[in-house]
């Protein structure tokens, strides 16, 4: 199985609760289909790079997950089909992303080193 992200974004037109429901909807996709969801990550409602559909601000989410290659197309034909999702991308990792990203999760970027530590 390979290791994903996948970054969604949702109209900002939607309740906190309706966003909620339909990340739940594609997080039941993926289980439903064999994959193992690694971590997920809510960004909440963020400022736009650029207008979409005249909107300047969406609903982020962030999920990793390890899945089965015929799983992806699945997925991504509902995310077309939602008219909620302005947005989305996946992204197959490889095993420099997938160290990083357990890195980040062990929080080891979080920590400083000895010599500043010592000087505060």
């Amino acid at each position: 199985m390979q290791q994903y992200e996948i970054v969604i974004v949702l109209t900002p037109l939607l309740s906190e609760e309706t966003a909620k429901e339909g990340i739940a909807k594609f997080s039941k996709i993926l289980t439903d289909g064999g994959a193992e969801i690694v971590q997920e990550d809510n960004w909440g409602l963020r400022k736009l790079a650029y207008p979409i559909q005249k909107k300047t601000t969406g609903y982020y989410h962030l999920t990793e997950f390890k899945a089965p290659g015929d799983l992806i197309n699945k997925l991504e034909i509902e995310l077309r089909r939602d008219e909620r999702v302005l947005r989305f991308l996946t992204i197959a990792l490889d095993k420099h992303a997938i160290a990083y990203n357990d890195k980040k999760r062990s929080g080891a970027f979080n920590k400083k080193p000895k010599a500043e530590e010592a000087s505060h």
